[in-house]
């Protein structure tokens, strides 16, 4: 049986984008690379038979359906769709300008669904399909210098999970995926912005948080090309899971996420279960 595939994948000209669309395409999958600087992707992957190039900004609805139009013209399908374009708008949340906030959520939640909706009509009419959309362990539990962040990517999980209720009787399949610290170019000056407004009581964390996650650019332990051969291994699957946890940090932190849940339910169990209306 043939399972090649046709791949749609956002954010491919750098980071785990491109990690994503070599392991497709070195499998023998037919790709479409997106990005808004299609230059930039073409450089990246090179050139092959398999590959179509298209530009894609992800807020832009025409850029979405352009999209979709080119690559069923030159392939025919769309069987997996990879929404892995984002962007990191860091920041105290005090310190975050709405615009600087409304820019994080325009991207990292609305250009996912922007280019899903644009997706899901062919998939609809093949009656399969598979979304992979990249959230982050930020979307399962808030960090610090992360609410903007973390906003997008918690809003990420309950579409997603709302979204998997509604296509899968039309044979699609959906998954999360939850990365830890995979070394990507998510913290370099072209993807990450920090806050530019300031104030005084925030200066010493400030401080701190800026030089942690500065610091951390290119030292993050997980290795984007592993992650890529194992969503070659999750779209084979007949039963694919409805969430991937990548990385070990990931592990422990759904692990912690868990345990801190549960601890809170039977905190106020008594309390929470006595809320029923009762007739006088």
């Amino acid at each position: 049986m043939n399972n090649k595939k046709v791949w749609l994948i956002t954010g491919a000209g750098r980071g785990m984008g491109v990690d994503i669309a070599i392991a497709a395409i070195t499998a023998g999958h037919k790709v479409i690379a997106t990005g808004r600087n299609p230059e930039k992707v073409i450089k990246a992957l090179g050139a092959h038979d398999n590959l179509l190039v298209v530009k894609l900004d992800i807020t832009n609805v025409k850029d979405a359906e352009a999209a979709v139009d080119a690559a069923i013209a030159r392939f025919g399908a769309i069987d997996v769709l990879v929404n892995n374009a984002a962007n990191f708008n860091a920041g105290y949340f005090e310190e975050l300008t709405m615009e600087e906030i409304e820019n994080q959520v325009a991207t990292s939640l609305f250009g996912p669904m922007k280019v899903t909706k644009a997706v899901l009509p062919v998939m609809r009419k093949q009656r399969s399909g598979h979304i992979l959309t990249i959230s982050s362990t930020a979307g399962l539990v808030g960090y610090t210098f992360c609410s903007a962040y973390s906003a997008s990517k918690f809003g990420i999980e309950g579409w997603m999970e709302s979204l998997q209720t509604e296509v899968q009787q039309f044979g699609i399949k959906t998954t999360i995926v939850n990365p830890g610290f995979f070394r990507t170019e998510l913290l370099t000056e072209e993807s990450t912005k920090y806050a530019e407004n300031t104030i005084e009581d925030y200066d010493e964390g400030r401080k701190q948080q800026l030089q942690f996650w500065k610091g951390a650019n290119g030292q993050q332990t997980g290795d984007p090309a592993k992650l890529a051969e194992a969503l070659l291994t999750i779209i084979n699957e007949e039963n694919p899971p409805l969430r991937f946890l990548a990385g070990a940090d990931a592990v422990g932190t759904a692990d912690q996420v868990a345990a801190t849940l549960q601890e809170q339910t039977n905190a106020y169990r008594e309390l929470s279960s006595a809320m029923a209306y009762v007739k006088a």
